[in-house]
């Protein structure tokens, strides 16, 4: 049966997303501007029925190793974005402090693999857009002292050095600043995130980076015509990067018919299924090649999420589903997180363009098993 080849597998290859709204959601939740607070309204280590997300859910889903978004809105003025990154940074670490025994913060591939042979998840943090460094690259350099391993450059809204995806165009992509902010998050070795930006970005930052790039949360706009999606000769260059597209779960990216029903709200809603992220999984796989795929599912950043990925336990069924499409152990390790940390060696060590071997799996771990 698939269940107990995917067992085997995610006990043995850290499962690794790329994007989850966790510390932004439990914000919001308990009405708190001061973000630690939320944790006293809602413990983690037992079930929340108002998020998607928490350590007893985290663990039957089998993730390894989880990036927490620091969101912040990108209509905040440029202080106050700066302001509330650090209060969301305060949180993501508050978790990991109070349940030392289930998470570890983590900042290294090696880091994320010996909290992983531990039993722990490794938590890392990413940024969610360039306005959480108020155009400074000394804060660009603050937030990777604090532990932020990959800066989005944009949200939803442009930063005044990069042009988004769903906003109007300004700068045609990046400003020179804009790739003074690429080059910078080369040189310490912070992961550029290419989610959330316009196509002309994302050419742009792929000419101008020396290092792999990720999307954290996107999927193949070739299957879903969605502006958050990634076209196909940007997917093709990412064997020429070393970089990874991590698929995500937001029902309108997924489907073309669910994205025609998110503009126009009439009819019945289109159902949205795993079967719907496998096949872009499949796609970038078919593009960019496996080495170059990977998960960000963005639970807890938007409503509803597909059939049977209603929460972070339902990546197993997502493994399976790919097992039935005759996906091999190798290439559903690297989907996991084999690539994932192969980006965040090449970027540790600064190296340029990395050529990956096929099917370049990270050695198999020994772990302790967790509850």
């Amino acid at each position: 049966m698939w269940s107990n080849r995917i067992t085997r597998l995610l006990t043995g290859s850290p499962l690794i997303d790329g994007h989850n709204d966790l510390p932004d959601a439990l914000r919001v939740l308990a009405g708190e501007a001061v973000s630690p607070a939320a944790l006293e309204k809602f413990a983690l280590d037992r079930h929340q029925p108002l998020t998607r997300t928490d350590l007893p859910r985290l663990a039957a889903g089998r993730v390894g190793a989880q990036f927490w978004s620091v969101y912040v809105p990108g209509d905040l003025p440029p202080a106050a974005a700066v302001v509330r990154t650090l209060q969301q940074i305060d949180l993501v670490r508050e978790m990991h402090r109070r349940f030392p025994d289930r998470l570890e913060l983590v900042t290294t591939a090696g880091g994320l693999e010996s909290a992983f042979r531990a039993g722990r998840i490794a938590g890392l943090i990413g940024a969610e857009g360039g306005h959480s460094i108020c155009d400074s690259l000394a804060v660009l350099r603050m937030l990777y002292e604090l532990g932020v391993r990959y800066l989005t450059l944009t949200h939803n809204q442009n930063a005044g050095w990069a042009d988004s995806a769903t906003d109007v165009p300004r700068v045609g992509g990046l400003s020179d600043f804009g790739r003074e902010v690429v080059a910078e998050m080369n040189r310490i070795g912070m992961l550029v995130d290419l989610s959330h930006v316009a196509d002309t970005t994302m050419r742009a930052a792929l000419d101008a980076t020396r290092a792999p790039v990720i999307f954290s949360h996107s999927s193949a706009r070739a299957i879903c015509g969605h502006p958050r999606n990634v076209p196909d000769d940007v997917l093709a260059r990412l064997p020429g990067n070393g970089g990874v597209c991590m698929v995500t779960f937001v029902p309108a990216f997924l489907s073309a018919e669910r994205w025609a029903w998110e503009r126009h709200r009439t009819g019945p809603v289109p159902p949205v299924t795993v079967e719907h992220v496998a096949d872009h999984v499949e796609h970038v796989r078919e593009v960019a090649g496996v080495e170059h795929v990977g998960l960000g599912g963005d639970f807890d950043g938007c409503g509803e999420m597909p059939a049977g990925l209603d929460d972070v336990t339902g990546y197993p069924r997502l493994f399976g589903e790919l097992a039935a499409r005759r996906w091999s152990d190798a290439e559903l390790a690297a989907l996991a997180g084999g690539n994932v940390l192969r980006v965040l060696r090449t970027a540790e060590s600064g190296q340029s363009q990395p050529k990956p071997a096929r099917h370049d799996v990270s050695s198999s771990f020994s772990r302790t098993p967790r509850a």
